[in-house]
Parts: C-alpha cells; structure tokens; sequence
C-alpha cells in the first residue's frame, strides 16, 4: 500500500473496521500485512509485532481516522450507570405430550399467561454490527431517491439456460442471473458515464467526482455459524475493460475470498457503484442505503411471475405469454444524479436485458458457445387453426433440423463464430420465443405424442448442431434415415468415467509420442498427427467394437499423415522398432525394402480391446502417393473375406483414412466409393475416417473444391457423413460407434470427417505460415486437444487433476523406458514380416497334361438342363473341344485352358472389366446368358468369379494388386501355364494380361 491508503474511503465497508483494528490491537499477527502497515501509518500501535500475517478484514473508515492519526492518552469515560433490567421469567404453559403421533384434527392449545409480558434485554452492539450502525447514520446525511423498473425476464431465462446447457456439455461451470444483470449495468454505465459519479467538495463548496474506472461493489451477505449474517462489499475492479467471461471469472473470484476469509484492502477499495441482490431472499424490490463516496446503488428483486398471474397453471401462461418479472431500483445521490438519468439508466438496462445492442451475442461470443442467442419478439395472436398451423410448422422445423442441422454444428475447432441458418430459425417458421414452453404435436418425434417446443428445440440441437453435424436425409432408403433418426435423435448421452479415462489416455498416448519424436528426433520427417489426436480413441473405438462383435479382422489403409501414431498405439507395432527405423535400423527384406521411408511401412498384429475381446489387425504399406491405397486395401479384404468362404457375413472390416484435400480431389476416391455396392468388389461397407487438416499441401478449401465439405462425394453412394470436431474426443468416439453400427446393419459404406487442422505444415521441415498465416496464427496459440479435454474433465468434475496429471506422466514414462531400452540397438527381426523370395519364372514347371486340357474343355460344352443357349453361340462353345483334335486352339481357348489349369490347382481367379464376362470382341464367353430368361451359366462352374464391371481401370488394377496379395491372382501365372504345350498365339494372349497386370 501506498501512502495515499491513509485517505481510502471504504463506503459500505467501513463499519468493517472496527473489528479489525480491534483485532490489531489486540494481537497484529492475526491479521494480514497490509492491513499492518496500514495501522502503522496511521499511527495505531499494536501489542506485539507481525510474525505470521494472516488473511484479515478492511482498515478502519475514513470517518475513524482522526480519532488514531496520533497516538496520545484519551481519558476514560465512565459510562452512565444503566437501570437495571429485570431478567425474562420462565413462561407457564399447558405441558406438551412429544411423544404421541401427530393427530389429523388440529389440537387446541391454551394461551400461554406471561408473568412480565414487558420484559426485555439490552446487549451493546460490537465489532461489525456497531460499524454498520455508524454507516447506516453516516448515510442518513446522503440525499437519495429511488427509481424502480419492472422487466421480464423471459429472455434472460431462455438464454441463460442456453448457455448453462452449453457450459455443463463442455467446461463445467455455471452463470446466474446476477451475472447478467451485473454485466447489463456495466454496459449501460459504459453508455451513461454520467452514472458513474459521487458528491464530494473542495475548499467547502460541493463538486461532482468522476472516477477514472467503473467499479462494481457486489454485495455478499454471509450467513456465521453462530446464525447471524453479516454483510461483505468488494468491489471488481476495471469493469469498463471486461468482457463477460472476464466479469464473471472476476465475479466468482471475489465471492470465493469472501467465503474464505482471504479478502484484501485492495478488494475493498474504490467502489464507485454497487449491485445488491435481496431478490434472492424473495424480496420483490428493495431501496438500498447509499454511503459516502458513490453515487448509485442497484437493487434485484425477486424473480416471478406477476401477483395476479401467480395462480395461473402453466399452460395458461405459456399460451397467455405472461413472463416472470424482475423489479431492478436505482437508488442514487440526488445531489449528483437527477431522476431523469437515473430511470433512463433502468430504462438503458432494460434493453440490454431484451438484447439491445447485441447483448446477448457478446456474451455467447465471450464464453465461446457457437450459436445465435434467442432473439426477442412479441407473441403472434392466433386462432385455432392458427394453432394448427403452428403444429404443421414446428414439423416443418423438425425435418429442417434433420435435413440442414449440420450446417449450424459446431465443427471447426479454430475459428468460433455464431452459427445459423434460416431453415434452423424459428422466425422462419412463424414461432417465437414465446412457444416455447406450449406443447406441439411430434409426431412421434423424441418418443412423445406432445411435447413443449423447448424440448424438442433441445432435442434436435442436441442431436444435430452440437459438436456432430450428420448428413443423411439424402438416402433414398426409409429404412436407413429411420435408423439413423432413432441412433441420433437421443440427445448427447453422458459419458461412463471409464470410458473417459480410456479417451485420456489414447489422447495422453498420441500427443506423447508426437511430442516424444520431435524431442529426440529432431528435423526429420514423420508427418506427425499433432492437431489430429482425436483420430486415435476414434480408432480404437471402432475397432474395439469390431473385436466385441468377433469380427475375424480390421485392416487400415491409410497415407502418411499420421502413420506412425497410427502404427504405435492402434496396429500394435512397438515404440522399440518404431525408435530403432528413426536410428536406421531396418529388417532385412521387409515390406517396401530396407531403407523405404518410415511412414510408408505396415504391419500386422493382435487388437485388444478394453474388454479383453481380440481381432486381427492389419496396417497395410503405402509407398505409393495418397488415395492410390483406397483399391489396394478393397482387393486385400475382399480376398480375405473370399478366403473365408462364408457368404455375406463382411466379417473382416475396412477402415479407410484420407486426407480432406485428396478425398475431394483424387478421382480414386470416387471410383472406390463408386465400386463398393457392386457384387464383385463389395466388402460389406468400409468405414471412412477424413483427416480434414482443413488445408492441402498449400491449399486452402476454398482453392482446392467447389463442394461444400470435403466428403461431398460420398453423396454418390448415399452414404451417411458425420462431420465431427476434433477438439471433442468424446464426440469423436460416440460417432465411430454410430458408423460401425450402421455398416454392420446395411452392410454400406460410411464417412466420418474429423474436422481437425495441422500443427506443423506439410512435413516437420515446411513452414505453413507462408501460404496460411491467419490459420497458424490460431494454430500457434491453440491449446492440445488432450489438454482441452482434461480442462473439460476437470472443469465438469468427471475426474481430478491428479488424475489427470497421473496418466499423463505414466506414458511418458513408457515412452522414455523404451527409448532408453533401444537406442542404437539392432533392429528387431520378427519371423512374420519376413517377406518371401519369387522363383526365377525358368525354374517353375508350367506345363498341364492333355488329360487337364480334354477336362477343361468339356466343361463348355456340359450345358446345364434347361438352359437355353443363343443360337449364335453354340458352334463357338463345340469348336473349343474340336481344336484340342486339330491343333487350332485360338485366342479365347487358351484363355479357357489357362484359367481352367489355375483353378483346377486351386487358385481363384478375378475378371475385371467392362466387358470381362463376353469378351470385348464376342471371343470370350467366360458366363453365358440363357437367351429366354437371361439366367447365367458359368461353364467353368463355382470356381470362376468374372464380375462384369464399369470402365474405371485404375481402381481395377489397385484392387487386383490388393487382392493379389493373398490370393496370387497373376496373370504371369497363366502365361507360364500355356506357354510350353500350346501354341504361340494364345502365349500372346495371356502376355496382354501380363503387361496389364505389371502396370
């Protein structure tokens, strides 16, 4: 404190002072060091000196410094003897039974007889209570007067509860309606500065004082433990400055020292204002005193509904549009403010209250909450068919939100705005915040017949606009959008505590082992996940939910970005091997070649998940650029699924992972998407997870599409869209159950977009800010999302921060053990990545007997009973037996002899193309037609699958590839086969194959 403190005036605080210096006196170590000082500069001497200062209360008032600027001896005064006072005699009464049971009829009880009905006590007032005595008739010197206004509170209540619900889903945390209130008068005193003022005189004539800051005293009374309250003013300094998430954070600060004790004098000083709240006490208005030194005092009342209202039902009020009333009074210095000023002040607060002035946006702008406030407007009167009007518009708005919610979902975890669409508005539907609480026919919507408008608002934000925007009402099939409206339309449901300590640490386990490589592996390249962490509990949600389904196996294909946390907390490779190919240790022979890139390697291994179910998993390699993956992975699922030979059970699942930019801009991708439902190279529905960095290499969205989302092309499929932010892991997770839910059920492809952003750029060696420097300015000083959620966790009270803190640091230490551990070891070698060698071409036996050959060809002429062939057909299907007599074995026969000889053997053989089942040229006939019911007939039976397909080329040599993997499809096969025993012009043919095939 300075040497100015000797002349603070502490208004309403001053009758505080008293206590405290008798405090002082008595023992200065029990109160705090800067009220020592403060009593030692204005010449109070203690009994003792200041060892341990402790948290006290405010210094003596201004009106008491006089009496202790100098210490000398004051006489003492002997007080006037007083009357004695006769002490209160028991009273005689009937005695009363306690014990019996209460009866239902009232009991009589006689008038107790009062021995000395005029009796009483006298105790002296002390301490607080004397101070606020002698504050009380200070302030009888202040001429006041009062202006009271009535405002309803309808819109407060509606948009408080807003943003309550919006608080308890996210941060935790709570704003009352003091809150709003506070805020509204510090905006209007901002607007009216003339308000801000107090009376005061120089050289003894009167003068008007003008703060240089608004500072709010919040009046706190605190009830003792001895039932006596007592009455607390600190003030909250500053309040032309704060926005309201400031005010608030301010607010809540001072009550927390209040209840504790640990107020200071700085707390106490410089009230330029007050705010009083009686209201919640149920007073209807109050008309507070004003103390020296401010120049206004604002009272709350009680919040309810007006006195002749208080009988209505509900039902009646709402469809009456009668609002709960608050009655706010200004009681101010008349000397210094005129009546005029003052109700215009009530009035100013009035407004802001109804949401002038973009009130209410401010306010969701500073506590984040991304959507448009409700807006005031007056009731429209309507008729009976009005009302039924309104239900068939309240319908109107239920398919609205189905169809366009997505679009005021909260999804981009950089930029906050305030979300909205005109299909989503009320207005646009003829309502009004005043329908809210009337009741509306669903429909059935939310499981009700009727329900208030508020309700289903709050269903259809809670299912569709929260941090999930879902896209499906595209989907033709009534079947599906029922399914989907019953798995979404229930709300956000809470998360179980194991769960959320599960998203922890997947969240922990991912943003370690990004932080970890960029520690000790510093400038190299590994396309790290940082900004996108929320994809690795998204992971292992679906595919812990694929092994609890005993699904037989996942594989992942995915491209770089990522791959290595990918590799280490979801396909199971160990951080030791990981660690090892950073020092450039590889295996010999592995996949892709020793000294490939690490994030273009795969593996393979066993997923367990929470519950101890297990499943295969399998990470394909992706040496190749981006999409290219998407068919390679169909061609090695649909291989294993074929391997397993059981129809229509899809029980290994595909989880395809792309970038934003290259799933709008890779025609692969669509032509993947545009395969799926096709016989040939379904699998059962893939699960697509979009990583959207929100960015490409350099390119912004709006340079690299003209859709609005990236995922825009799964619409060619109607296949579902769940856009989803990355910031909320909890969200991430709820929707990777809904997805594999739904593949499992329609057996459909189903896109996930995780709205995320990059951290560092392309690669760890790029600098991003040259092309987007507005977007990594956000980067930059963005929090982890790990670090958000534990916020949130802690903030909602789901978990401690020792907890949190515990978690945190036992993957680190995994990490920093296995690093220890293997550092510059040689490089693990385990058995099943060792790759093996292809046998010279020369040294494998090719040929097949004549024997195979006559059983090849009989099949095409073994013509099932019934069927009818085309009559152009016949003699090409008889030659195909005479050339093996003549020696005339054309182009199509030896295609026959080739594919026969393999499958004989055993190996499955695929035909891809659009016209790979009768040949371009009319040659092959590999299925032949029934000319009168067009039922097919394969000559060479079940082990043939020729699929006929669309043109697309590149995805059929991606899928072969995939599928070649597992089940050796090779057209090389065939040449070798045919090559030795028949003749020139079929090797020539099945060469074609070939060259295709390598390409």
């Amino acid at each position: 404190m300075s040497a100015s403190d000797s002349n603070i005036d502490f208004g309403a605080n001053d009758w505080l002072v008293e206590e405290m210096q008798e405090r002082y006196l008595a023992d200065p170590t029990s109160v705090d060091q800067a009220w020592i000082e403060y009593f030692i500069k204005n010449g109070v001497a203690g009994t003792s000196n200041a060892a341990a200062p402790k948290a006290g209360v405010p210094p003596i008032p201004k009106a008491m410094q006089a009496q202790v600027a100098t210490p000398v001896s004051t006489p003492v005064v002997t007080p006037a003897p007083v009357a004695p006072v006769q002490t209160q005699q028991a009273l005689v009464t009937a005695p009363v039974v306690t014990t019996a049971p209460t009866p239902a009829d009232p009991v009589t009880k006689p008038v107790p007889v009062l021995v000395t009905p005029a009796a009483s006590s006298l105790t002296p007032i002390r301490g607080v209570s004397a101070r606020v005595v002698q504050s009380m008739e200070a302030s009888l010197s202040v001429p006041t007067a009062t202006s009271v206004r009535a405002i309803p509170a309808k819109l407060m209540i509606d948009n408080r509860i807003v943003v309550n619900n919006h608080l308890k889903r996210t941060r935790g945390g709570k704003v009352s309606f003091t809150h709003l209130i506070g805020y509204a008068m510090i905006k209007a005193m901002r607007a009216m500065p003339e308000m801000n003022v107090f009376y005061g005189e120089i050289e003894g004539k009167p003068a008007v004082g003008q703060p240089e800051h608004i500072n709010i005293g919040i009046a706190i009374d605190l009830a003792k433990p001895d039932g006596s309250r007592q009455l607390l003013v600190p003030s909250i300094k500053g309040c032309e400055d704060l926005d309201f998430a400031q005010f608030v954070s301010a607010y809540e600060e001072v009550i927390r020292k209040a209840r504790g004790g640990t107020l200071t004098v700085e707390d106490y000083a410089g009230t330029t204002a007050s705010l009083t709240n009686p209201g919640t006490l149920g007073t209807v208005h109050s008309v507070p005193r004003l103390v020296q030194g401010q120049g206004l005092i604002i009272g709350v009342g009680a919040m309810d509904y007006p006195a002749e209202f208080q009988g209505a039902s509900d039902e009646t009020l709402a469809r009456m549009a009668v609002s709960k009333v608050i009655t706010l009074t200004s009681t101010y210095d008349h000397r210094v403010i005129q009546g005029a000023q003052s109700g215009d002040f009530l009035r100013r607060i009035h407004e802001l209250l109804l949401g002038a002035d973009r009130f209410y946006e401010d306010i969701f702008a500073a506590l984040r909450i991304p959507y448009v406030p409700i807006h005031w407007a007056t009731d429209l009167d309507f008729t009976r068919d009005d009302h039924i009007s309104k239900t068939a518009r309240v319908q109107q708005l239920i398919q609205a939100y189905r169809t366009n919610g997505h679009l005021m979902a909260d999804t981009d975890p950089l930029e906050y705005m305030q979300r909205s669409h005109p299909d989503l508005e009320v207005e646009t539907h003829g309502l009004t915040l005043w329908d809210l609480d009337r009741e509306f026919a669903t429909g059935g919507f939310g499981g009700k017949a009727f329900m208030p408008l508020r309700n289903i608002l709050g269903i259809l934000r809670d299912s569709y606009c929260r941090s999930v925007g879902v896209e499906y009402m595209f989907i033709e099939n009534p079947a599906e959008r029922k399914w989907m409206q019953e798995h979404i339309e229930v709300g956000t449901p809470k998360v179980a505590r194991e769960e959320q300590l599960r998203i922890l640490r997947k969240l922990n386990g991912a943003e370690a082992f990004e932080s970890f490589l960029q520690t000790k592996f510093v400038g190299q390249k590994r396309f790290s996940l940082e900004g996108g962490e929320a994809v690795i509990p998204l992971l292992d949600a679906v595919i812990s939910a694929a092994a609890e389904s005993k699904l037989d196996e996942v594989c992942i294909g995915m491209p770089h970005r990522g791959r290595l946390n990918v590799l280490a907390n979801i396909a199971g490779k160990s951080h030791g091997q990981i660690f090892q190919e950073f020092e450039g240790h590889y295996q010999e022979n592995q996949v892709q070649g020793s000294g490939d890139v690490k994030y273009h390697l795969g593996t393979e291994g066993i997923f367990t998940a929470e519950s101890g179910a297990t499943t295969k998993i399998y990470l394909a390699a992706n040496p190749s650029h981006l999409e290219a993956v998407n068919p390679v992975l169909e061609g090695i699922v649909r291989a294993k699924q074929d391997k397993l030979n059981i129809k229509n059970i899809f029980s290994v699942l595909p989880i395809l992972m792309h970038g934003d930019a290259a799933f709008a801009g890779q025609g692969v991708v669509a032509e993947t998407l545009q395969m799926s439902q096709l016989r040939g190279y379904r699998t059962g529905g893939t699960v697509h997870i979009v990583i959207n960095n929100q960015v490409g290499f350099t390119t912004s969205p709006h340079g690299s599409r003209s859709s609005t989302y990236s995922t825009d092309f799964a619409k060619i499929i109607q296949a579902p869209v769940f856009h989803v932010n990355g910031d909320d892991p909890e969200a991430c997770v709820r929707v990777a159950h809904l997805a594999f839910q739904y593949r499992q059920e329609f057996n459909k492809d189903v896109v996930i977009d995780m709205v995320c952003y990059r951290r560092r750029g392309h690669n760890e060696g790029d600098e991003p800010s040259f092309t987007q420097p507005l977007m990594y300015k956000l980067i930059d000083a963005k929090r982890t999302t790990r670090t958000l959620y534990t916020e949130s966790l802690i903030g909602r009270g789901d978990i401690t921060q020792v907890e949190a803190e515990a978690v945190a640091k036992d993957f680190q230490d995994q990490l920093e053990a296995v690093f220890a551990s293997v550092h510059n070891h040689e490089a693990e070698q385990p058995a099943h990545r060792q790759i093996a060698q292809v046998p010279a071409p020369t040294t494998v036996d090719t040929s097949i007997t004549e024997a195979v050959a006559r059983q090849i060809a009989a099949t095409q002429v073994a013509v099932p009973a019934g069927f009818t062939i085309h009559p152009k057909l016949i003699p090409q299907l008889t030659k195909r037996v005479e050339m093996l007599n003549d020696g005339t074995i054309d182009w199509s026969m030896g295609e026959t002899l080739a594919f026969g000889s393999l499958l004989l053997e055993g190996r499955p053989i695929r035909l891809a193309g659009q016209d790979s089942r009768r040949g371009t040229f009319s040659n092959r006939h590999a299925v032949i037609v029934d000319k009168e019911n067009a039922s097919e007939w394969t000559p060479l039976a079940t082990l043939l699958m020729a699929h006929k397909q669309l043109l697309m080329n590149l995805f059929h040599l991606h899928y072969k590839n995939g599928a070649s993997v597992l089940q050796l499809f090779s057209c090389c096969h065939m040449v070798m086969k045919v090559k030795d025993q028949i003749t020139h012009q079929v090797a020539l043919s099945v060469t074609c194959c070939s060259v295709l095939k390598i390409i």
